[in-house]
């Protein structure tokens, strides 16, 4: 708990994290809203984006943000101080969820609020469903972030985060859904990030839950917690 308020205020605090974590997704959405991409026959553009932004918030929050400032950590000799401590790598990884659980309330309030203004129509029945989806796509992605982290250079951290934050976004099914084209959509539909937004789209959508995308984003985190706590590297 020491550890998870030491990062949260850390997160807050951090004007780079907040642009990650905020001012882009944000951007993202009036893009997506404004420029009419998703809007369709009987269905309203606004209410696919909200859902797919907040998982690209996630995605900032959690694996872009936490694995960058994780990797520089590990640069500059923080991470071998904490090493000294009883908190160990599942300690590290606690703490980091915390942080991520902190700025994913304030991005949730802010996106959704700002979403709602523009229209957004959430089926509030599904809202139990999105928040377990948020959860867990903070705790997958969080593992995933430290796991490079842990295991790379910091440039390179700084690099792949980066590159894998605009992919899965943009083609992941993050922010859009997967285009239903075979072979493409047989592996996104797998990814981590697809399964984040194709569960908060249907939760907040249809108001019931996406019992495939929970699975294999429960697979992710399980994966990726697994091999974070076994590879992480203090130095």
């Amino acid at each position: 708990m020491a550890q998870g308020r030491y990062e949260s205020v850390t997160a807050i605090r951090n004007g780079e994290q907040l642009l990650i974590s905020l001012v882009l997704p944000l951007m993202a959405l009036f893009a997506v809203v404004w420029s009419g991409l998703m809007d369709s026959a009987g269905v309203r553009g606004v209410d696919v984006a909200v859902p797919g932004v907040l998982a690209l918030a996630v995605l900032s929050s959690a694996f872009t943000g936490q694995g960058i400032a994780t990797g520089f950590d590990r640069r500059y000799g923080v991470l071998a101080y904490l090493s000294t401590t009883p908190l160990g790598p599942a300690g590290l990884i606690l703490g980091k969820a915390c942080a991520v659980l902190a700025v994913l309330l304030l991005q949730v309030v802010v996106i959704g609020g700002i979403g709602l203004v523009l229209g957004w129509q959430p089926v509030w029945a599904g809202v139990p469903w999105a928040v377990l989806f948020l959860i867990l796509g903070a705790a997958s992605f969080t593992a995933l972030g430290l796991l490079i982290a842990g295991t790379a250079r910091p440039e390179a951290t700084l690099a792949l985060t980066n590159l894998l934050w605009v992919l899965l976004g943009a083609v992941g099914g993050a922010v859009f859904p997967v285009p239903a084209i075979s072979w493409f959509s047989g592996i996104a539909s797998f990814l981590p990030s697809a399964a984040l937004g194709d569960g908060l789209r249907s939760a907040f959508g249809t108001g019931t839950p996406d019992v495939g995308a929970l699975l294999v984003l429960a697979g992710w985190g399980i994966l990726a917690t697994v091999g974070a706590l076994k590879w992480f590297k203090w130095r």
